[in-house]
């Protein structure tokens, strides 16, 4: 199994002695390394969505459109860990909801057996949350988890009251989204001092592309150890909302970069920018990337080393966000079966390209809907 090395920590929340710490030079999730190392993509990542229930209602949420009141049963374990020891490469294993820890049962019949699963399998995992819920949810399932992935677009409890609320159909107050914003923060930083690696993703968008310093001021008091940016793009709650320029994208990673805690490993990903483009200011924010320390680009893992399972339905999808149906299901299929197919599939071979030079697998869905339509990325090389 990849990923272990001598090392020690005393702090409870800490990964045991003997795996590698995530840092730039080892993050697991990205599809460059898998690559790399079996000359095609090859899936070692799988996500699972474990709820459709959420207490926020986010109006940049990449699902908000499948969020529910009220939800069914699960599938039966037994049968996703038969699935998970099908796959032959497994490294890494995403949780994600809506809010997975919104309902305790699903908390410690649901979260705890597949982080204990991973973490006996020296699998890598990742919880995407929104912390805002009580501290001993979270506490219980620490000791077993590698990445605490949050959402963090604000600077103050108006933004988020303002941003995480603003599709709930009823009226939540200040004070609420206060007290929510404020334990949101307090948690963070109580898992990140107990040894926790806490991540915090921000969007670039309308709303926070000249504020991104001051976000990332905030990730950095909370004890954060890496700050995760991604651009806004319109799918699900925010496909009506204002969309950014490749150029306000630009500038607003640039000013983020002269703003930054040097001190926190930035992640970025699914850029707009390539460098097989013909624009120079594009070229040249990438090369300020690729050679900033503690500074990495991460190409998108969907369909290329990760799908996604939905734990109710068993459908498994090969992206998040682009409209693409379902591509198989974990009551009929292997997961390793459904991801070739995918694979072979026209769709993705239109995207399939890999520039080992600039350490790049191409633009994914989404980003080529929005602005490389026309593109034959196949056909294009990298200036570096």
């Amino acid at each position: 199994m990849q990923g272990f090395t001598a090392t020690t920590s005393p702090a409870p929340f800490a990964p045991p002695a003997g795996f590698t710490p995530l840092s730039p030079e080892y993050d697991p999730w990205d599809p460059i390394r898998s690559l790399r190392a079996y000359g095609r993509h090859a899936l070692t990542s799988v996500e699972f969505t474990t709820t459709h229930l959420c207490n926020m209602r986010c109006e940049h949420c990449a699902v908000g459109d499948s969020l529910a009141m009220t939800e069914g049963a699960h599938l039966p374990l037994d049968l996703i860990l038969r699935r998970l020891d099908e796959v032959e490469r497994l490294e890494t294993i995403s949780l994600t909801g809506g809010e997975p820890t919104f309902r305790e049962e699903t908390v410690k019949q649901v979260l705890l057996p597949l982080l204990r699963y991973a973490r006996s399998r020296g699998i890598r995992t990742q919880l995407n949350s929104n912390v805002t819920l009580d501290y001993a949810r979270y506490e219980l399932i620490a000791p077993y988890l590698d990445v605490m992935h949050i959402s963090f677009n604000y600077t103050e409890a108006a933004d988020f009251h303002g941003v995480g609320f603003a599709r709930t159909g009823r009226e939540v107050g200040l004070g609420a989204a206060t007290r929510m914003y404020e334990r949101m923060m307090d948690n963070a930083r109580r898992l990140a001092e107990g040894g926790l690696f806490v991540s915090a993703e921000s969007m670039i968008n309308f709303r926070t592309h000249e504020k991104m310093g001051d976000i990332h001021k905030l990730i950095a008091e909370m004890g954060c150890r890496r700050h995760e940016v991604h651009p806004m793009y319109p799918s699900s709650f925010a496909a009506n909302l204002p969309v950014l320029s490749k150029e306000q994208m630009r500038i607003a990673v640039d000013g983020l970069l002269d703003a930054r805690d040097p001190r926190i490993w930035m992640l970025f990903g699914t850029l707009p920018f390539y460098a097989c483009g013909g624009d120079p200011l594009e070229r040249q924010l990438l090369q300020r990337l690729r050679t900033e320390p503690n500074v990495t680009v991460r190409n998108d893992p969907d369909g290329r080393n990760r799908v996604n399972v939905n734990l109710f339905s068993g459908d498994v999808y090969v992206t998040d966000f682009a409209a693409v149906p379902p591509f198989g299901n974990v009551k009929t299929e292997k997961l390793d079966d459904v991801f070739d197919r995918w694979q072979a599939h026209e769709m993705q071979q239109r995207l399939n390209c890999h520039c080992d030079a600039a350490g790049c697998c191409g633009p994914n869905l989404l980003v080529t809907d929005m602005y490389y339509r026309d593109v034959d990325f196949t056909s294009r090389r990298a200036v570096l």
